[in-house]
């Protein structure tokens, strides 16, 4: 995630007010007065009557109405019951900063099915140790991310910069690229070609990769079969699918909505969810399918022409949730969202997890911040064991 990254979502409740106009006025007719006869008496002069309004040719309109009021956002509040016949949980942590003495306390109680960290990477290492099936996800920034040359040349350029600090972390399990590009139908060729080898490169020297890395939103389904090229690299070479998932106000906003253009399904969305789409409608039906992790996930108030109160993270929405019924608290509120999405994320058996966005983030993700909510986090993924 970057601090200026958003998913623009089309207007939600856009209203418009139309005040009729005013019409034609009433148009008067005045009646001349008859002419009389000559005699040798001056007329008898009357006063002349006043004019008379003709009928109006039509109904006068009506006035001006009230602008209609839009209809407050309630959410959707599915069945959240925990469901450990699902088998084990699959939510785990996003670390910006290994700052933060909940997140190894969380790892050893939780035992999570998938950790990321991001640039400073060596407590991934006491991650693998303290919970050795926990699958680990690590990514280097990359500055600028250009589309620039030949895609093939980029990509064997990134991975000998990155190779010494790669070969520095053994307990990484797969390595993601760029973040949250968004190549769009014209550069999503050049964005294939640049993944599928930078997976090979990685192959030559016994690393995995994680392609993709799109942000919330990103690609739109069309463009999807242009990323095949890489996601064909990744399954010969072992490697998986990343994709990041946030919404807000809440996590089940616009589920059970349709992609434009497309068919309505209840358990997809455009926001959460939205990998399904990609499945089943494009990988399934290839026998393309490759392990899945949403590597960003959460609450993110970026996301434009959402309903709900200001606010970034999870944090800034739990007065929120409280009123519409999510939990008595915010925390548990929070919570009986991310059990809904276990749920499903459950269902799915190539998704090996979510990464929550994110734990140690600092100031600059200070609403963000996990680090009080995962005790609790904790003992949810424990009971599901």
């Amino acid at each position: 995630m970057t601090a200026a990254a958003s998913a623009t979502l089309p207007a939600v409740g856009d209203l418009s007010t139309a005040y009729p106009s005013s019409g034609d006025s009433a148009v008067f007719i005045p009646l001349m007065p008859g002419g009389q006869a000559a005699t040798a008496e001056p007329p008898t002069l009357t006063a002349e009557p006043p004019p008379v309004a003709a009928e109006p040719t039509e109904e006068p309109p009506p006035p001006p109405t009230a602008a209609p009021i839009a209809t407050p956002y309630v959410s959707y509040i599915p069945d959240y019951a925990p469901r450990p016949e699902l088998g084990p949980s699959k939510l785990g942590i996003h670390v910006a900063r290994p700052n933060s003495p909940a997140i190894m306390e969380f790892v050893r109680a939780a035992q999570p099915a998938v950790v990321k960290g991001v640039d400073d990477l060596g407590f991934l290492a006491e991650v693998k140790a303290a919970s050795p099936q926990t699958v680990i996800i690590g990514r280097l920034s990359v500055d600028p991310q250009d589309y620039g040359g030949e895609p093939e040349a980029a990509a064997a350029a990134l991975v000998a910069r990155q190779l010494p600090q790669l070969l520095q972390h053994p307990y990484v399990d797969y390595w993601e690229g760029w973040n949250e590009p968004d190549p769009n139908l014209d550069r999503m060729d050049w964005y294939a070609r640049f993944e599928a080898e930078r997976v090979r490169q990685l192959a030559q020297h016994g690393l995995r990769a994680a392609v993709g890395g799109f942000s919330t939103g990103v690609p739109e389904l069309n463009e999807f079969p242009l990323f095949l090229p890489a996601i064909e690299a990744a399954k010969a070479h072992n490697g998986i699918l990343t994709l990041h998932e946030y919404a807000a106000p809440d996590l089940t906003f616009l589920y059970g909505d349709p992609l434009p253009g497309y068919p309505t399904y209840p358990d997809r969305g455009p926001l959460l969810f939205r990998y399904r789409w990609f499945y089943r409608d494009i990988l399934e039906p290839r026998g393309l399918v490759i392990p899945l992790v949403i590597s960003e996930a959460g609450i993110d108030g970026i996301l434009g022409n959402r309903p709900g109160p200001d606010g970034l993270g999870w944090q800034d929405f739990q007065e929120f949730w409280v009123a519409q019924g999510w939990g008595p608290d915010g925390q548990t509120a929070f919570l009986n969202q991310l059990q809904w999405v276990d749920n499903e994320a459950r269902q799915d058996e190539y998704v090996i997890g979510y990464t929550l966005f994110t734990a140690g983030g600092g100031r600059a993700w200070d609403t963000y911040e996990l680090d009080r909510f995962l005790p609790q986090l904790a003992t949810y993924v424990t009971s599901q064991r």
